[in-house]
């Protein structure tokens, strides 16, 4: 059986900065060469069909750096 990311990725938590009022919540995980960034709007699909954006740790984190500019 092939692992999915839901199963290779841990720690998922909330993004901080969730967009409350629209419910636009994303939340973030690692297995810790890579980064999963899942929609919680879809926690209710099976783990092996939900979506996930599964980029290089050192990509998001350039992601990250050039967001916070």
């Amino acid at each position: 059986m092939t692992t999915t990311w839901h199963e290779r990725m841990t720690g998922w938590h909330k993004s901080s900065h969730t967009h409350w009022e629209e419910n636009a919540c994303v939340e973030v995980g690692t297995d810790g060469t890579l980064v999963g960034i899942r929609d919680t709007k879809q926690r209710e699909l099976p783990a092996e069909v939900r979506p996930v954006l599964v980029v290089p740790a050192p990509g998001f984190t350039a992601l990250l750096t050039h967001l916070s500019r």
